[in-house]
């Protein structure tokens, strides 16, 4: 996935996730950046984690979800397929909080500007890194600005909170005797005025200097890791996380007992502390680093000979889009295009946009980089079809986690190869030295190697380069560790946990866009994800007990409909990861999943 910022037009480019080419899609981060240059939280317009179902939900009636009524009441069902309780013998005057209140039609219509411009925004997002003239790029900042500020007057309207405020009183009595009955009501005025209330704390002068800040310091951090010169670049990293701090401390207001890193993760992973996920990457990482040592011991190491050769970029284009519209990507809803780097942009449901890249000598990037830019999309695709922040991805981790469960659990598994082998023989027939086996083609796609770069490394190693970076910049908000010695510590760790020497601050410290846009927080929802997925593989095929057999089959569609009723159709209805997790599967975010996978995976594979 891409994490990206419409701050400045060269800051699109923010991440990278593994081996795997995925790259921290479009909308992971991309709402959230998106207004960085004004401070403004917003996440209605992203668009790389989500997916949906197709169904077209009314924006004018009650958001409830569920079901029905006892049976002591009648039930009427609203255009959204909801109930809403009418006691018998009641007149049919209101059937749900709106049909009551002309407050909450007149917020609606106010949250639906809002988003319809975000969605505008996200277009000119998209043309700009795919398809708009280089020259331009001066004219497109401009408009972007202009559209970034009048949504930034919209959402900070002080009229919006009166409404949510009023509506708030109203819900109050009209669901008195049913509140199980609009709890999607009560849900979506808690969330709109949270983000209200955290963007009216940020002040203008401390939005301004966050956002003239973020373009003064991509620029040095792109200048200090082509000349490795962290030197250079300190100053302003320490300004980066000191105003990142200031930002934090605004937004908490008088909650000062949620300190400023636990404020930080709130905007990528909402509900998740920092001592939540310390239990979580703690366990991760002692399973790991042992595993790891014995498995790039292994003397019978799988052959990458499959990967090299000459491949045709249109026969890659073509085999690409094969194998993610067969997983289930919805190109009646949304297109496939090519880009410096792959990204998934959602303008809605009923547009979702994923992009690729391509190189000649090699030919599983480009298709880990669709896949998981597929799995992203299939979320965005799958959640309700309203301009609400109900209907938006619960968070960056369970994006992450829908990219990664089609991308690993799905394409990096040994009956993905069965089924897709021949379609790739048949395709690059010319281009493969020999004739490959799918054991061949699963070995060389699940190959281990230590790698000074995050977005070079495998599935196996991966994860230790995500609770490094976790580990420094939790611990520098916290004041345990000052800037300067980022490099020290840095280098440090990478031999601690992946036995590397780490030659220059440059494949160090320096290789990241995170820290220079105050992305401070991001980091830990690539591994959430990651634990997230399997927990999800783990339990689907407790429910779908021939999913390899599917898999191997090519047949997706009950595993996709899996996800939709588990994640994509709840939106933000749950309050964290952890809630989703436990309403749908029975329990919170558990690592030993992933660790079992890892273990029984890779032990198999290296027979070590």
């Amino acid at each position: 996935m891409n994490i990206f910022s419409r701050g400045n037009s060269s800051l699109f480019l923010l991440v990278g996730a593994c081996k795997s080419f995925s790259t921290p899609s479009i909308t992971r981060i991309a709402r959230r950046c998106a207004f960085v240059r004004l401070g403004l939280t917003t996440t209605t317009t992203t668009t790389v984690f989500g997916g949906n179902d197709n169904k077209t939900r009314s924006l004018t009636t009650s958001l409830s979800s569920s079901s029905t009524a006892d049976a002591t009441v009648d039930t009427s069902s609203d255009t959204m397929g909801n109930k809403a309780s009418i006691p018998n013998g009641g007149a049919q005057a209101a059937t749900s909080l709106e049909d009551a209140s002309e407050a909450y039609k007149t917020l609606k219509t106010k949250l639906n500007m809002i988003t319809q411009l975000e969605r505008v925004t996200g277009l000119l997002d998209y043309d700009q890194m795919v398809f708009m003239p280089e020259e331009a790029a001066a004219e497109r900042g401009a408009q972007l600005s202009a559209l970034a500020t009048v949504v930034h007057e919209k959402a900070t309207d002080k009229e919006l909170l009166t409404l949510i405020e009023q509506v708030e009183d109203e819900l109050t009595k009209f669901a008195a005797g049913d509140k199980e009955q609009f709890k999607d009501d009560a849900r979506l005025l808690a969330l709109e005025k949270k983000d209200f209330l955290q963007n009216q704390r940020i002040s203008s002068e401390l939005a301004a200097r966050k956002a003239l800040l973020t373009s003064k310091s991509h620029g040095a951090w792109a200048k200090a890791r082509e000349n490795n010169d962290f030197k250079s670049f300190e100053p302003l990293l320490k300004e980066c996380f000191d105003t990142a701090k200031e930002v934090a401390e605004a937004k908490r207001g008088d909650a000062t007992d949620i300190d400023h890193y636990t404020q930080m993760l709130d905007d990528y992973e909402m509900g998740m502390s920092p001592e939540r996920i310390d239990s979580v990457f703690d366990e991760i990482q002692t399973a790991l680093v042992p595993l790891i040592e014995k498995v790039l011991k292994s003397d019978t190491p799988p052959s990458t000979g499959p990967l090299k050769g000459e491949f045709a970029i249109d026969k890659q284009k073509a085999v690409n889009r094969k194998i993610v519209t067969a997983l289930g990507f919805d190109e009646s809803h949304g297109r496939i295009d090519v880009s410096v780097h792959p990204f998934t942009l959602a303008v809605s449901p009923s547009d979702v946009r994923i992009t690729s890249r391509f190189q000649t000598d090699e030919w599983y990037q480009g298709l880990a980089g669709t896949i998981h830019e597929g799995g992203h999309a299939m979320y965005e695709q799958g959640l309700g079809n309203t301009h609400l922040k109900l209907d938006s991805a619960l968070s960056m981790g369970m994006h992450e986690s829908q990219s990664l469960f089609w991308e690993r659990h799905v394409g990096l598994s040994k009956p993905f190869w069965q089924w897709a082998t021949p379609i790739l023989q048949e395709e690059f027939a010319d281009s493969f030295s020999q004739k490959y086996s799918a054991d061949d083609m699963y070995g060389a796609v699940n190959a281990v190697s230590r790698s000074f770069i995050r977005v070079e490394a495998d599935e196996l190693t991966y994860p230790l380069h995500v609770i490094l970076r976790y580990q420094i910049e939790r611990d520098v908000i916290q004041g345990k560790l000052q800037v300067k010695d980022i490099p020290k510590t840095w280098n440090t760790k990478m031999k601690e946990m992946l036995g590397v020497n780490v030659p220059n601050d440059t494949k160090g410290c320096l290789q990241d866009i995170h820290w220079s846009m105050m992305a401070i927080g991001y980091f830990p929802t690539y591994l959430i994800g990651s634990s997230a997925a399997a927990q999800l593989a783990y339990y689907c095929k407790q429910d779908i007990p021939d999913f390899d057999k599917k898999v191997a089959a090519g047949e997706f569609s009950e595993i996709k409909a899996w996800l939709t009723q588990k994640v994509h159709k709840h939106g933000k209805r749950y309050a964290s990861l952890d809630a989703l997790l436990e309403g749908e599967l029975g329990e919170p975010l558990n690592p030993k999943y992933f660790t079992d996978y890892l273990t029984e995976k890779y032990t198999e594979l290296y027979k070590c």
